[in-house]
């Protein structure tokens, strides 16, 4: 089985950590992993800005530098759903139709298409989760708290394997951060505000680290705890399940 990493274009620019923490604990867990060369963008910000059309040649690009891969593995809940949700406006060919079925969130991947055996992670501080959109209601990460049913989370499933880890519980398990792509954008104020909310909530409970599966929601939320001098650190659940005891300072 071979797996290709997709890595989002903020991961790229911005959080390039993050990727290498992915492709090392895919690496770490046994996995045969490339990283090709020729990707781009999925198209997800065209389509989030109303021009989806305009990302056709993207979405295209995609499926041709990812068809020939067993799975696609994203750090990344919102491109994942961009892929398997919005590229019904291709052509459905099988590479396509392939395409929508095995690009994987990292935490969908470990879960249900690989052992965790030898994950070895160690991580000792307090940290919240931040459940994204994308993640929760659309890729079905987590039971949604306006359900009736019973509890669970495929993200907290994985960080509960981490030893020394200490997961704070929030008074709103499920409360988006505001970012929303685009919209943080178009409606500033709002979403400002709705990430101040976020962010209180995991302070008020005692986070030391706010971890989640879209860097981009953790980006929107450390920019406004740095601007605050907040004592918090965002970091992706990848970076997470690959901190071991090396990556702690000898006493």
């Amino acid at each position: 089985m071979q797996i290709a990493l997709f890595v989002p274009c903020y991961v790229d620019q911005f959080y390039p950590q993050v990727a290498i923490a992915t492709l090392q604990l895919l690496e770490k867990l046994g996995h045969d992993v490339v990283v090709p060369p020729d990707q781009t963008c999925c198209g997800q910000p065209m389509a989030n800005s109303g021009y989806e059309r305009y990302g056709r040649e993207a979405m295209q690009l995609f499926v041709k530098t990812f068809a020939d891969y067993d799975y696609i593995v994203a750090p990344s809940g919102s491109c994942v759903y961009h892929v398997r949700k919005h590229y019904d406006i291709l052509e459905q060919t099988p590479a396509v139709k392939k395409i929508r079925e095995r690009t994987l969130d990292i935490c969908e991947f470990l879960v249900n298409h690989s052992s965790t055996e030898g994950l070895a992670s160690y991580f000792p501080h307090k940290v919240g989760l931040h459940q994204s959109c994308h993640g929760q209601r659309g890729l079905r990460f987590a039971k949604s708290s306006e359900l009736v049913a019973e509890p669970f989370s495929i993200v907290r499933q994985l960080l509960e394997k981490v030893e020394g880890i200490e997961l704070i519980d929030l008074q709103r398990e499920d409360e988006c951060c505001g970012f929303g792509g685009t919209f943080a954008v178009a409606e500033e104020a709002v979403s400002v505000k709705m990430g101040k909310d976020r962010i209180q909530d995991h302070l008020l409970n005692g986070a030391e680290v706010i971890t989640g599966t879209d860097m981009s929601c953790l980006m929107h939320m450390e920019g406004i705890f740095r601007r605050q001098k907040l004592p918090l650190k965002a970091m992706h659940i990848s970076e997470i399940l690959n901190h071991s005891h090396q990556h702690e300072p000898s006493a």
